[in-house]
This record gives structure tokens, C-alpha cells and sequence, in this order.
């Protein structure tokens, strides 16, 4: 029979056996520096940068006859206005895709001008 001594003496030879092994663990902070940043773009989306450094997101949906405009807080669906321009609407919400001149009418609300469609990287 093992004498208490001899017991506590194995115990401390298996640990240190065992620490090396430990060492190939790692314990990565997951909020560390050493992550790359995800892209805020939401998928399949055009960011447009406005006046007053204002911005939104579209992605066109159904063969281009909806717009999803994806605003930093919600999201709302804009459907072709039928006079065969670029404008989208939900009644209250006006969108007009035109290059660098895009504009967004929220109500009395929202309104950004001078719109222009970032090139996606």
C-alpha cells in the first residue's frame, strides 16, 4: 500500500507530465484584435452615402420590380412605381434610383439627397 507521501509525490510527477500537453490549447479571446472585422454590408446590398454623411442599403428583389431598403435600425419593402422610372414606393416612402443623384423621401422625416451607390470591394 501507497504511503500518503508517495501518492502526493505520483500526483505532482502526472500533472507535470501532463502540462506540456496544455500548452497547444488555445484560449483566443473570440472579441480579440486578432479577428477580422465582418463587413456591416448586409448581403446582396448597395450601400448609398448621402448628404450630410446619411446612409442606407437596397438590395433589389423580384427581377428588380422591389426594393428592400434596409435603413441601420429596420427594413422596409419598396415596391415600382408603374410610370416605368427607377422610383420605389410604400406609399409614404419614396426611392429614386438615379446614379449619383438617388434621393430617399421618408414622410417629413428622412429625406437624404445626392445619393451615390458605393462600388462593392
Amino acid at each position: 500500500m501507497m504511503t500518503t507521501r508517495l501518492k502526493t509525490l505520483w500526483l505532482a510527477l502526472a500533472l507535470f507530465a501532463v502540462l506540456p500537453a496544455c500548452s497547444s490549447i488555445s484560449l483566443s479571446n473570440p472579441f480579440g484584435s486578432d479577428s477580422k472585422e465582418q463587413s456591416r454590408t448586409p448581403a446582396n446590398a448597395t450601400e448609398y452615402i448621402c448628404e450630410g454623411n446619411k446612409h442606407f442599403y437596397v438590395r433589389m428583389l423580384n427581377n428588380g420590380n422591389d426594393a428592400w431598403l434596409i435603413y441601420p435600425t429596420h427594413e422596409v419593402n419598396l415596391t415600382k412605381a408603374g410610370d416605368g422610372s427607377n422610383r420605389f414606393t410604400s406609399g409614404i416612402i419614396a426611392l429614386e434610383i438615379n446614379g449619383d443623384a438617388t434621393t430617399l423621401n421618408d414622410g417629413e422625416k428622412i429625406a437624404y439627397t445626392a445619393c451615390k451607390p458605393q462600388l462593392k470591394k
